[in-house]
């Protein structure tokens, strides 16, 4: 009975665990539901309740709008000549896809990306402000000191300038350009790159400035996957395909479609044109307050018509809306409105007459500069007169290694040929010969007086006392050298040592000893002289105008001719190989290089912009007198802006902020000088006006002025030009006329003499024909400064007065029309990109002076007589056109040739143009007249561009005027 109690028991137990298996499973069932249940029900919390809330939020974090940049508009001609336009291109850019999640990934992708770039040639066009000389070297490609802090600025992550610290600081201001690449170079870890099998990559200069470049560019944008980084801009068509072909390992990467700012005739109408470029920070705010689309990665107009129509030329942006998920990545365009392109500007300007003028002012500068080439060393005295002086050619050798014609970096590259490694050894010789005379000289307890010493010798230790008063070495405070010492007087006088000079100043504290480098703690003086003589000599091992100051007196001495340097010219590509004519150079001596130069210059082969010699420079004014419009406004000499535009080509940028012959500076606009006897039919106006003579009252001129002390001399003495009336005064130009003219508007009714009552005159009647503005035409122009002093000098063009060329065409083209003062202007009219017009830019007429005609005709009469009879007759003899003119000479320096400048208008009998012709340091006026002749024959059609530009120097006129 036991045994069936417990078989009892087992078979119950059995049950139960039984029904506890089904009973888990049918929890477990409920738990699933309930689980199911709590998620249905979030879901529709989710989706149904707060739904609308929810996606507002993700929408509002995740939606983007980027600008789409307009066209912009095109530049033309008066008579619908395209002069600058947009061409379509490609541009390599860079979008961070999130494929690459490791550096060395992204780094590998980069290193194939620049290997197929240079492959091609192409330059990566980072915003990475160093570059990579001739010699390998690393160095800042900011345009200025000021750009290269804005860059360091931009580098470190600061927010102004003066956060830049010292060398022991943060972020050191003075670090140098291979420091600052090397730095970001280990920060993106490009030392650990390596190769697809995992090897080391050894990269050259280049390759780690292009790839630091890229990734500071990209890094500049924070990584935002919705927009690309342009790494490359305007890329070959090779290029492009090269790298579609290789996209699969180039994920990001692209080539997108853009337009290049591309200038027709660039040189002739840089200085009119400009160019555009990336925007400066401190442009922005003021922009913006015009439009307040603008932002710093846009292109304006930096210069020029670009700049001063960029409003009209820029367009309206378009845009795009899109969404983009949490890394980024565009997952839908929501939107996008087109941009509209800018407005097109047509220009008053002729293109032929602006190319034609241009080339003519370089042939007729080439014709004076060949004429003034002489094969002497010293062929000026202090007594030369300003119209005869001459140019040594030895002058001409050494301008082409002081004006960068020559690169003497190349002469000591692995490249240079035999006679650049010639030059360059004959360099190094002599300058280490030169380092130690000046040592010995500077070391020696005995030195010898400057006025003892050798040129050079003299010359490099001026130099080094100029290096050491400069505020970058801030050793000598010249502003604290007591005058009245008897070392500064002898000083002066070349008649002490600088050894002694600089011992002095030491003594008497003027010598600033802590900038100084190399000096010992608690240091005597003589020892703190001789840190300073070391380190000075180190500094100008690698000073390269040190170097250029060598160079000058080493062709001096005959160490270096003019053989080795033409043949140069060919080694570096700057004239075209002709082997036969390079073998007759080789062969030949001094004579022969001579001989071989000046053809050269006559053949336009080497420039008087690549001499900077005097003369180097000219301008040019070409005006309607009916309208005020300006049918030419040339600058010579010009550059090419296309290699300033879009992307800045910071190396020639740089050479042409360092070119003495400036040709960043307009001198049509820019150059004022004096306008000598330009001014005087201003005068004759007033006198007439005035009634202090009358039209047959007379003036004899015997060669001297003397009613004022000191006398005044005629540009005729010792010769005399006798009793003349106003026409008479005008047609010879007459000095002793024109400054009695002045001395009577100094005098008062009651016959006293009052100079303040002259000037007074003057300035008005100088005001009167608008010389007390800027003309009015439409980009940059110095103000015009008419003069305060000596009435009887002033009258005559000197005094105080100061002009540019299209002032000067602003009051001859009054002088023409017979009193209608016009605004100048550049600017035709302006339409949309359809052609439909916007405005027009109609004459503006800001005064109409009312002169009695028999005066303007006495005056124009004298000036019609300067051309057909006087001063001018020679130059414009038989001429198809009958011209009016006036010369006008002006002296600056007793050192350098007089300026020429020569104002005009024609035909005389219903003037039509005004032409103005100035050439700083031409030596004489009759220069600038025949300008003006061949300037009147292109206007008139009796030449054409295609003749000029057939042409080569154009032979000197043997006419000197000095009036």
């Amino acid at each position: 009975m036991l045994r069936d109690f417990l078989e009892f028991l087992r078979d119950r137990f059995e049950r139960l665990q039984q029904n506890f298996k089904a009973s888990r499973l049918v929890l477990l069932g409920f738990g699933y539901m309930g689980l199911l249940c709590i998620m249905i029900f979030r879901l529709y919390h989710l989706q149904i309740i707060n739904g609308e809330s929810y996606q507002k939020n993700y929408l509002q974090k995740t939606e983007k709008t980027v600008a789409i940049p307009a066209t912009r508009g095109n530049i033309f001609d008066a008579n619908g000549k395209l002069l600058a336009y947009n061409r379509l291109s490609y541009n390599v850019t860079i979008k961070d896809s999130g494929e690459y999640r490791k550096a060395l990934q992204r780094n590998q992708m980069y290193y194939r990306l620049i290997q197929i770039l240079n492959a091609h040639g192409e330059t990566v066009t980072g915003r990475l402000e160093i570059g990579l000389n001739e010699n390998n070297e690393f160095y800042y490609t900011s345009v200025n000191e000021e750009a290269r802090k804005r860059f360091l600025r931009d580098f470190y992550g600061l927010k102004r300038v003066s956060e830049l610290t010292g060398d022991g600081g943060k972020y050191p201001s003075e670090i140098s350009a291979e420091e600052l690449l090397n730095k970001r170079f280990l920060s993106y870890k490009l030392n650990l790159l390596t190769d697809e099998e995992g090897k080391p990559v050894t990269l050259s200069n280049l390759e780690k400035l292009e790839l630091v470049n890229i990734r500071y560019t990209i890094g500049l944008t924070a990584y935002r996957s919705y927009e690309s980084t342009t790494v490359v801009t305007h890329v070959k068509d090779e290029t492009r395909v090269d790298i579609l072909e290789n996209q699969a390992k180039l994920l990001g990467v692209n080539c997108e479609q853009t337009t290049e700012r591309v200038y027709n005739d660039e040189v002739p109408f840089s200085s009119l044109i400009g160019y555009v470029g990336k925007m400066p920070d401190e442009q922005l705010k003021e922009l913006r307050e015009k439009n307040p689309d603008y932002t710093l990665s846009d292109t304006i107009g930096r210069t020029g018509i670009e700049e001063y129509m960029e409003q009209d030329l820029h367009g309206k942006k378009g845009s795009r809306t899109m969404y983009v998920d949490n890394v980024g990545h565009v997952m839908e365009v929501e939107s996008e409105t087109e941009p509209v392109a800018g407005n097109d500007v047509y220009l008053s300007i002729d293109r032929d007459l602006q190319v034609g003028i241009y080339h003519q002012l370089e042939q007729h500068l080439a014709g004076i500069v060949a004429a003034k080439l002489v094969n002497e060393d010293n062929p000026n005295t202090e007594t030369t007169d300003s119209t005869a002086r001459l140019i040594p050619v030895k002058d001409a050798y050494y301008q082409l290694i002081g004006n960068n014609v020559l690169s003497l970096d190349h002469m000591k590259g692995d490249s240079a040929s035999e006679t650049e490694r010639y030059i360059a050894e004959r360099l190094s010789a002599y300058s280490e010969s030169s380092l130690a005379a000046m040592r010995e000289q500077l070391m020696n307890p005995s030195p010898l007086n400057m006025a003892e010493l050798p040129n050079d010798q003299r010359a490099f230790l001026y130099f080094m006392y100029t290096s050491l008063t400069s505020a970058d070495s801030g050793v000598i405070s010249k502003d604290k050298i007591d005058s009245n010492k008897d070392y500064y007087a002898r000083w002066k006088a070349d008649s002490i040592s600088l050894r002694e000079f600089l011992q002095d100043g030491i003594k008497d504290g003027w010598v600033n000893t802590t900038a100084i480098k190399g000096i010992k703690k608690y240091a005597g003086a003589e020892e703190v002289y001789e840190a300073l003589v070391n380190s000075s000599l180190e500094s100008l091992k690698t000073d390269p105008d040190f170097e250029k100051l060598l160079c000058q007196y080493m062709i001096r001495n005959n160490l270096v001719g003019g053989r080795e340097l033409c043949l140069a010219l060919y080694d570096q590509g700057v004239l075209e190989p002709d082997p036969a004519a390079q073998a007759e150079l080789a062969a030949g001596g001094p004579a022969y290089a001579y001989s071989f130069f000046v053809r050269l210059v006559s053949e336009l082969k080497i420039t008087p912009a690549q001499l900077a010699l005097d003369p180097c420079t000219a301008g040019c004014v070409v005006t309607d007198v009916t309208t005020g419009k300006v049918k030419a406004l040339v600058s010579y000499p010009g550059y090419d802006n296309n290699r300033l535009t879009n992307t800045m080509d910071a190396k020639y940028y740089n050479r042409l902020v360092k070119d003495e012959s400036l040709p960043l500076y307009n001198n049509a606009t820019q150059a004022r000088k004096a306008p000598g006897s330009t001014f005087k039919p201003i005068i004759a106006i007033a006198a007439l006006e005035e009634n202090v003579i009358g039209l047959n009252d007379t003036v004899n001129c015997t060669g001297i002025y003397d009613a004022i002390t000191p006398p005044l001399r005629c540009w005729i003495y010792p010769g005399r030009h006798g009793v003349q009336n106003i026409v008479a005064g005008i047609r010879n130009s007459c000095n002793v006329f024109f400054a009695d003219l002045g001395h009577r508007l100094a005098t008062n009714p009651q016959g006293e003499y009052d100079p303040a009552l002259g000037i007074a005159r003057l300035n008005k009647y100088a005001t009167m024909f608008g010389l007390d503005q800027k003309s009015g035409v439409e980009i940059i122009e110095n103000d015009p400064m008419i003069s305060d002093q000596s009435p009887e000098r002033s009258a005559i063009g000197q005094g105080t007065n100061s002009f540019a060329n299209v002032q000067l065409s602003r009051y001859v083209t009054a002088l023409a029309n017979r009193g209608t003062v016009f605004d100048l202007s550049v600017l035709d009219r302006v339409t949309d990109w359809q052609g439909e017009a916007i405005r027009s830019y109609d004459p503006n007429v800001i005064r109409t002076m009312e002169v009695k005609p028999e005066n303007w005709d006495a005056v124009q009469q004298g000036m019609r007589g300067v051309v057909e009879s006087g001063s001018a007759s020679r130059i414009f003899k038989g001429f198809e056109v009958n011209i009016a003119g006036k010369t006008g000479t002006a002296q600056e320096s007793k050192t350098r040739a007089n300026h020429a400048f020569f104002i005009s208008f024609g035909p005389y009998e219903s003037p039509k143009l005004a032409v103005t012709v100035n050439i700083p340091y031409g030596y004489t006026s009759a220069n600038a007249a025949s300008v003006a002749k061949d300037v009147y024959r292109l206007c008139f059609g009796y030449t054409n561009v295609d003749e000029i530009l057939n042409a080569g120097a154009q032979r000197v006129s043997d006419v000197n005027i000095e009036d």
